[in-house]
């Protein structure tokens, strides 16, 4: 077996040089790999497991003597090249070098200097995203290409840069983002979640970053972990939080542990690939049948993705562990956990609750795809359930609103189509812990552009955005709707919904951060796009402020946001030519109320004599 040992930045190793006399015989040094790669003092958390591999390390003796830390167990694996090492870390101990030697026969087989860090102040007080952010989402390999130097790395399985091939790599980097915090901090985006930027050793689609091959690792195309410190560091500066896309239930069929497991059942079904049933009512279904809950929450996600067994409980600390040294390496604001229910629930309740237990302030959003609210709400902290489930998740994707708005705004309007589906979706909300924690969006990565999904009209796109933006929740914007990127030449193909945006790489001759070249279409919804972020940044009264909304009538939707001190006013109306509305039927808020400013367009409309809306368009009314 090829034995894969990483010697360098993160995986450093301290072999041993013996002064020997000619007599002795000679010990080699043993290079070791030792994950987690560093730890820190002062975690509320005293316990850290570490994972040891190295050939042979099973059969030897660590010893370690530090002030303040204890080994308090060894843990030999089915395989004997792996040691597990529970160590406890009091509190008062010193930050620096522990020394920790593997005895075998009486000599030192091999010595590792275990970084133990000082916590950097701040992290202990991180502040998550919340429904006063906009998250911007990122395809960075389809973003901006920064640094081509990374473009091909030897020795990686797929090397070759191919921008025409939608399921190839396109060079985009770490670099390329870190190029581009400024635009999009002047858009008015307040987060971004970058799609995974760890490694992706696979022979193919590597690209997307799901199928991980080194939990600890950067993918050396994207860039390196100092260039990931410099992203989350420079995101601070400009006042944009870091999200984490995490994947826990699977990894990639080429991570390095696949050919030599610490134990058999680290992964499931490692006699033969068994594919998900991907039926995740089971997880709330009182009736399911138990071949179905074993099939959906075991059977991997893809053929080339292994479903990683969370009873496992090496395995299950392993991944915990490995979230709180990226939350604490990088100062993120929250992760985004990738397939949600496809984990054992009892591993969710830990993962979520150990995380939220180091970092309170911390936010943690689930990938749920559901367009059923009761499937979506059951994973969300606070929500009672019959199952017993009780995690520590903040907040769940709202697939049903997603799926609603889409309907609303292309269906022909009657008593049970249109904008009647987004009127019923919100009035859903009854079923959530917290409706005002729900990430809502109008795509992502994995599905049809909005632009597309709304027959490529400009009109619809603005009323989409106004309502994702003005509506309960935190809003995720994927990269390149400012600019009106479609995949209409291949629904649902998913190379092409993560296209390139224009002006990422040096020879575009469209350039989105810019504005060059762009269809006075696109400059139009980016503007648009623009102000409204920017007047949402400073709005408590969409951030937290209630709801109110009306039945839609004649082919109008108006719904208010509003506090003690504060009132707005939206209106979409779905008509393609403009409508006069009434105002008496608001009557129960806004009375006593005169004004309404347009907060696009700055101008003032008078209550009292009705409103005159646009077609196809959506009207946003600060109210006096």
């Amino acid at each position: 077996m090829k034995k894969n040992y990483h010697i360098g930045t993160g995986y450093i190793m301290y072999p041993v040089i013996f002064l020997l006399f000619i007599a002795m015989p000679v010990v080699r040094a043993q290079s070791l790999r030792v994950e987690p790669m560093n730890w820190w003092v002062g975690m509320k958390n005293q316990q850290l497991q570490l994972l040891v591999y190295g050939e042979g390390i099973g059969s030897s003796t660590p010893v370690l003597s530090y002030p303040g830390v204890k080994l308090e167990k060894v843990h030999k694996a089915e395989s004997p090249d792996y040691l597990f090492l529970d160590l406890r870390i009091m509190g008062g101990t010193k930050p620096g070098n522990m020394v920790i030697k593997f005895n075998k026969q009486g000599k030192t087989i091999s010595t590792y200097n275990y970084l133990l860090a000082s916590r950097n102040k701040d992290r202990a007080a991180v502040k998550g995203f919340s429904s006063s952010d906009v998250i911007y989402l990122i395809t960075p390999d389809r973003f901006a290409n920064g640094d081509p130097s990374n473009d091909v790395v030897e020795g990686m399985r797929e090397q070759r840069i191919n921008r025409t091939n939608d399921y190839g790599r396109h060079g985009g980097d770490i670099r390329g983002l870190i190029n581009n915090l400024d635009y999009i901090a002047s858009m008015g985006f307040t987060a971004i979640w970058p799609t995974p930027l760890l490694e992706n050793d696979m022979p193919n689609a590597s690209y997307h970053g799901y199928a991980i091959t080194d939990f600890y690792k950067v993918d050396p195309r994207f860039g390196t972990l100092e260039e990931y410190k410099e992203l989350a560091d420079k995101a601070r500066q400009k006042g944009l939080k870091l999200i984490f896309d995490g994947v826990v239930n699977h990894s990639g069929s080429k991570y390095w542990w696949m050919n030599n497991l610490p134990f058999k059942n680290w992964i499931n079904y490692t006699d033969s690939i068994r594919i998900t049933n991907h039926r995740r009512t089971v997880n709330q279904d009182l009736y399911a049948a138990a071949a179905d809950k074993e099939s959906m929450v075991r059977g991997w996600f893809v053929s080339q993705m292994p479903d990683m067994n969370h009873d496992n409980p090496f395995l299950s600390t392993f991944l915990i562990q490995n979230s709180i040294w990226w939350v604490e390496t990088l100062g993120l604001a929250g992760i985004r956990q990738d397939t949600y229910p496809y984990s054992q629930k009892k591993f969710l309740e830990q993962w979520t609750c150990q995380i939220m237990n180091e970092y309170p302030g911390f936010s943690i959003v689930g990938e749920e795809w559901s367009t059923n609210p009761v499937i979506a709400a059951y994973w969300q902290k606070g929500k009672p359930n019959t199952t017993g489930y009780a995690g520590c998740l903040k907040s769940t994707m709202d697939f049903p609103v997603q799926s609603a708005l889409m309907q609303a705004l292309t269906e022909p309007e009657s008593w049970d189509k249109g904008l009647v589906k987004l009127y019923e979706a919100l009035a859903n909300d009854f079923v959530y812990a917290s409706p005002k924690d729900l990430l809502i969006f109008g795509d992502n990565h994995d599905m049809d552009r909005v632009f597309t999904s709304l027959k490529k009209n400009p009109e619809l796109m603005q009323m989409a955005m106004s309502y994702l933006l003005t509506i309960r929740g935190i809003p995720q914007i994927y990269y390149g709707t400012e600019l009106l990127m479609e995949n209409s030449a291949k629904p649902g193909d998913h190379g092409l919904i993560r296209s390139d945006f224009p002006g990422g790489w040096k020879d575009d001759t469209l350039n989105g951060f810019t504005g060059a070249g762009l269809s006075a279409e696109q400059l139009a919804l980016q503007s648009y796009l623009k102000k409204l972020l920017n007047w949402r940044k400073n709005k408590s009264v969409i951030h937290n402020g209630r709801t109110l909304h009306f039945g839609p009538a004649n082919g109008v939707y108006v719904y208010f946001r509003y506090t003690e001190k504060e009132t707005v006013m939206v209106i979409l109306n779905k008509n393609t030519g403009p409508t006069q509305l009434n105002t008496d039927r608001f009557a129960e808020i806004l009375k006593g109320k005169k004004t309404g400013t347009d907060v696009i367009r700055g101008g003032q409309f008078s209550l009292s004599q009705g409103l005159n809306v646009p077609g196809r368009s959506a009207l946003i009314l600060d109210i006096k």
